[in-house]
This record gives C-alpha cells, structure tokens and sequence, in this order.
C-alpha cells in the first residue's frame, strides 16, 4: 500500500465529510425558506443530501469500470445505517418512532431492497432498471409529501425547530438565498471531487492488498460515505431530535437504493455487473436487516437500548466475518 493511495483516500473522505456538511447545512436552509413541509426536510432533503456521498462515489465508480465497488457501497451503507448506526443511537437513547415510519417508511425500505435482489438475479443492472428505480423514487416523495399533510402539529413544531424553520421564514432575505445557494454548489463540488479522490485511494489499496473491491466497497467506503449519517444522527439523538435520527436512516437506506443507485445505473454507460458474492450474500443480508426492523419499530412503537445494542453487536459480527472469510 503506497502512503500517495492512502493520501488520496483520507484527503477524499475529508472532502466529502465537509462537502455533505455544506450541502446539508445549504439544502436545509433553502427548503425551509421554500416553506417545504417540515416532515419532508427530515426524511428527504436530509436523507438525499447526507446520501450524495455514495452518488458521488457510484458515478465515479462506474465511470472507471469499478461497478463491484459502487454495488457493495449502497449494500454495506444499507447494512451499516441500520445495524450500526441506528442501532448505536438507540443505544445512546431509545428511539420513540412516528407512525408514519411504520407504515410508509418501513415497508418502502424492505421493497427497495428486495426489488434490487430481483433485478440483480441476472448479474446485471440495466439502464431501464435503473431509470424505474429513480422513477419509484419520485413516486415515493410524491406519497410522502401527501402523507405529511396529515402528520400532527406537535411533529411539524419539532422538524421546524429542528432546522430554524421559523426563523428562516421571517428572515428571508437576497443574501440568505446568495449564502445557502454557495454552501449548496460548493457541499456538491466538495463531494464529488472527495468521491473521485476515495475511489482512486480504495482502488489502488485493494490492489495492493490483493482485497476485492467488493470488499473494499462493503467496508472501507461503506463507512466513510456513511460519515454524514453517523454525524447527522449521533447528533440529533443527543439533542434528542429523534425523528430526523430516525427519519434520516431510513429514508438515506430507501433513497441509496431508488434513488442514488438507481440514477447511477440509469447514467452509466453500460450494464452495471454485480459480483456473485455481493448477489447472494450482501443483498439478501440487507433485505434481512430491512425486514427485521418492522417487527423491532412496531413493538411498543420504540428501538429500545437493548433492541440498539443488539444491532450494534450484529453489525460487528457482520464486519468481522467479511474481512475474515472475504478479504
């Protein structure tokens, strides 16, 4: 391993940690002065924009023939958001969950991953595969903006302090629009540019170790693309802002898959292949840790400590045996 490789690596994932922190902090702002609805910013304008990480990292992926590398990204992002990151947050502090994550959330997030097993049963992902993912996405949002409408004024109070929604309103100004459209542009240029720097770094490390970019993806980038996830709900959680905690994982787990995948696939050039091990192993992994959640989320309405502690210790093992057995 060449210490210009792991440079590129570590400069990358600086650049997208504060390039997410940008878009975030910009894209928030905007679709509060916007007037969008306070439960949308939670599980979409935040979920998408901590997410941006894996979109940079997919397009440049498949743009360098490394498709192994963007698959295994989404798959071990998926697992880690759950397993890991809200399963440390529950342990932190239990997660009250909102019915509406029950029901829509949930549900929408175990479709997404079995619907991606299903078209992955031929190796491959299509361009038109992908453009029906991106459109399910759409149609998603659109659900979710109509649901909203009905949520309780005590959620909207609580997503509105949480992102100043009120005091951007009455302080919107030409110089708040100038501000938060730079933080905006500049959160996406920083993240593409860090994605392209992560990808050439982990691929050059792979090689070197003789590691897969299979694994490299599940692992190594998994994590590091998940840095704004870990942020954002570590975060909310200790000030106890448990609907974006939650809202934000599981939409960034529906939206990896929709949305980020699902445009990758539909700009690349070509199929997007999808190793054997990441097929029958990874995928359906996913899918398992989405289908566990309905019944932790539906008891009592709440990921207990020990529910999150479980989770942690899960993902642990899981990490464990995949750089035993597959590194």
């Amino acid at each position: 391993m060449s210490f210009y490789s792991l440079i590129l690596f570590i400069g990358g994932l600086i650049l997208i940690i504060l390039g997410a922190e940008l878009l975030l902090r910009g894209a928030s702002s905007i679709a509060a002065m916007l007037g969008v609805k306070p439960i949308i910013i939670g599980l979409t304008v935040v979920s998408v924009g901590t997410s941006m990480p894996e979109l940079a990292v997919g397009i440049t992926a498949v743009a360098e023939g490394q498709s192994s590398l963007m698959v295994g990204n989404i798959a071990g992002t998926n697992i880690l958001n759950i397993l890991f990151i809200l399963g440390l947050s529950a342990a932190i502090r239990p997660l009250p969950l909102q019915l509406m994550s029950i029901r829509l959330d949930v549900p929408i997030m175990i479709a997404s991953a079995l619907t991606l097993i299903l078209i992955s049963l031929n190796g491959t992902i299509s361009r038109l595969e992908g453009g029906i993912l991106v459109l399910a996405f759409i149609v998603y949002t659109i659900v979710l903006v109509r649901m909203s409408k009905n949520e309780s004024a005590e959620i909207k109070e609580e997503y509105a302090e949480e992102f100043d929604a009120k005091v951007l309103v009455k302080k919107i100004t030409p110089g708040a629009w100038i501000v938060n459209s730079l933080l905006l542009i500049t959160g996406i240029a920083l993240t593409i540019l860090g994605a392209d720097l992560l990808v050439d770094g982990a691929a050059s490390i792979a090689q070197s170790m003789g590691v897969s970019e299979a694994v490299i993806g599940l692992t190594i980038v998994a994590i590091g693309t998940s840095a704004p996830e870990l942020a954002t709900t570590i975060v909310a959680t200790i000030k106890n802002d448990r609907d974006v905690a939650v809202g934000n994982l599981i939409g960034s787990s529906i939206s990896n898959i929709l949305f980020i995948l699902g445009l990758t696939c539909a700009v690349a050039p070509n199929e997007v292949n999808v190793g054997e091990d990441i097929l029958w192993i990874d995928l359906p992994l996913a899918a398992g840790v989405a289908i566990a959640c309905y019944p932790v989320f539906r008891s009592d309405r709440m990921v207990s400590r020990r529910e999150g502690t479980t989770f942690v210790v899960l993902y642990l093992i899981y990490l464990s045996s995949l750089l035993w057995l597959r590194a």
